[in-house]
């Protein structure tokens, strides 16, 4: 983990979404082919051995290695989309972030029990959209769930990490 090719690569924007934040853009990962591999290659490293049959990839980064990494698993993908992105019925979860309410949903036929299942998403820093991703697979009562992000924001007050590693093994590539 923290390789340093990905730590170099990715991109630091200041002030962006709002003033104060130094936001960590992992867009140049996903544009620099050796990246895209390493994490490919690290994370199906991590989880070749669990037994994994679905991958949740989150709206909208999520999804860009989900694919990858459930081929090289053997295993199938499920989406985690915002409400109203979906067809058919959902399952739904609601959450609060930092500036108001959202929901997160799945179809109803995304994971069975039988599933051990790998969300996976690109960061991790208060853990609110994560929580609700983890709730939501619960909801469905796989075998097992574990937890993959890109980067981890090792911040000061609440972490995600806390919150998350009450429930699922979590790991990361990157923690900054």
């Amino acid at each position: 983990m923290n390789n340093p090719k990905l730590i170099k690569t990715i991109r630091c924007i200041p002030d962006f979404p709002k003033p104060g934040i130094q936001f960590q853009d992992i867009t140049p990962l996903f544009a620099d082919s050796e990246c895209l591999r390493i994490m490919y290659d690290e994370v199906t490293e991590m989880y070749k051995d669990k037994g994994i049959t679905k991958i949740v990839g989150i709206e909208s980064r999520g999804f860009l290695l989900a694919s990858a990494i459930a081929l090289k698993l053997n295993a199938g993908v499920a989406i985690c989309r915002k409400k109203g992105k979906l067809p058919g019925k959902v399952v739904e979860e609601n959450f609060e972030k930092e500036y108001g309410k959202d929901t997160v949903c799945m179809t109803e036929d995304s994971i069975t029990s039988d599933d051990v299942v790998l969300i996976h998403d690109d960061l991790l820093a208060t853990g609110g959209s994560l929580k609700a991703a983890y709730d939501l697979v619960q909801r469905f009562h796989p075998k097992k769930v574990y937890i993959n992000v890109i980067i981890e924001l090792t911040i000061e007050g609440p972490q995600g990490r806390q919150l998350l590693e009450k429930f699922a093994d979590v790991t990361a590539l990157i923690r900054i």
